[in-house]
């Protein structure tokens, strides 16, 4: 179920790296709704892009509402799941458990509860592609609570694939993306945070999110790709931190 014009589900499509798949996803002519939790900024994201793109506001970290979203969105072909958190960081010792369970709270629960709510709905030889992190691939000081959450994501992606089958299931694993999710850090920390990352890199630079978006319009489309996690980080799995 691979051809032009499915229809695809991106939860948390109002910014960043959804935002990007769902403008990516609706110029391959698929059929696009995407989701978010404020009206205003969906609306505001989406009335620029071309194609046959709805928008639907609901807050998916809530079970109540994903279901009744998919009860009422009817059949559909594919799911990207881009919801972020954000907590959770800093080293081990200062830790802030409570912060660490706001980051599951925030990214995991909703991932894993949006997966199960779309099973009803989602047709067979469809796909789930969730988007993690390439916290959970690199032992990078500082992120163990970040790794935690993407990497129960990841460890979920080859079951579900087995266990779901025909629909196939994959993952993307971003690494350091020039997107809103660093717009909460002073511009000249965030500055110093790219130039230091555009140093060590292999690519030489921080990624861009339609380079994330072709990955996971890659794993959409190719109807021959199941169980994988995509590394798309510049090479910072390579460990050169």
């Amino acid at each position: 179920m691979n051809e032009a014009g499915n229809r695809v589900v991106v939860l948390g499509g109002s910014s960043g790296l959804g935002l990007a798949s769902v403008r990516m996803l609706a110029g391959a002519g698929h059929a696009v709704v995407a989701t978010g939790r404020d009206p205003a900024k969906l609306a505001q994201a989406l009335a620029p892009l071309r194609g046959d793109v709805r928008g639907v506001a609901f807050d998916a970290a809530d079970r109540a509402q994903l279901d009744a979203f998919f009860a009422r969105l009817g059949p559909f072909d594919h799911l990207v799941i881009a919801l972020s958190g954000g907590e959770g960081a800093g080293m081990f010792r200062e830790l802030d458990i409570a912060a660490l369970r706001r980051g599951f709270a925030a990214k995991f629960w909703p991932h894993v509860e949006a997966a199960q709510a779309a099973l009803p709905a989602l047709r067979p030889g469809g796909s789930i592609t969730f988007v993690t992190a390439i916290s959970a691939r690199v032992a990078n000081p500082g992120t163990a609570g970040l790794a935690a959450i993407n990497a129960a994501i990841e460890a979920m992606v080859p079951v579900l694939a087995r266990e779901l089958a025909p629909i196939r299931v994959n993952a993307v694993s971003p690494g350091v993306v020039d997107t809103p999710w660093w717009d909460g850090l002073d511009p000249q920390v965030k500055e110093a945070v790219f130039r230091r990352q555009a140093a060590v890199l292999p690519v030489g630079r921080v990624g861009r999110p339609d380079e994330v978006a072709q990955a996971i319009a890659f794993l959409v489309g190719n109807g021959f790709t199941t169980g994988t996690v995509i590394e798309c980080d510049g090479g910072l799995h390579l460990g050169m931190l």
